[in-house]
């Protein structure tokens, strides 16, 4: 959880939420432990990505499942070595090998171009082709602000640096 709490910390918010995101997905029957893979520097968890079963619900009513990606996460010292992208490369390949079809994003659409995102990415030809809808995240990634206050409890306390006003 550490790991996700500082590569994130102040990115998008006060403070960030995603290590209670990753907490709270690997008790759901959403998680998918296969596509959990950790990066470690010796005995250190330096990165993590984590995924989770999503659905496009299309305009004809058809559920159709994809794989949700994030968060993906590389301790601040160990970003820009090529460790998130190792960690996408791999479990894009495993999903593909277990397959699912398609991947979309939970973050930062620019980042995620670079590993071939648009919003999506079909890990089998055609798979989105045709494919209008509703995207369906669970809802374990809608976090309320008292729930994070009550988690952060658990943690050695750092100080926010960008305030709501700024994000705007």
């Amino acid at each position: 959880m550490l790991e996700f709490r500082e590569a994130f910390w102040d990115l998008y918010r006060p403070g960030c939420s995603e290590h209670l995101i990753v907490r709270k997905i690997r008790k759901l029957p959403v998680f998918i432990k296969e596509l959990s893979y950790v990066a470690c520097d010796n005995d250190k968890i330096v990165g993590n990505i984590i995924y989770s079963r999503a659905r496009i619900i299309s305009e004809d009513s058809l559920e159709h499942e994809v794989l949700c990606m994030g968060p993906l996460g590389v301790l601040p010292h160990y970003q820009k070595r090529g460790i998130g992208s190792r960690l996408m490369a791999e479990t894009l390949k495993k999903a593909s090998e277990l397959g699912y079809k398609a991947v979309i994003i939970f973050g930062n659409p620019k980042y995620y171009e670079r590993f071939g995102f648009k919003n999506a990415k079909e890990l089998q030809k055609g798979s989105l082709t045709g494919l209008n809808g509703k995207f369906h995240a669970d809802k374990v990634f809608e976090i309320k602000d008292d729930e994070l206050e009550e988690f952060e409890k658990g943690f050695p306390y750092k100080k926010k640096h960008v305030t709501d006003t700024q994000l705007k």
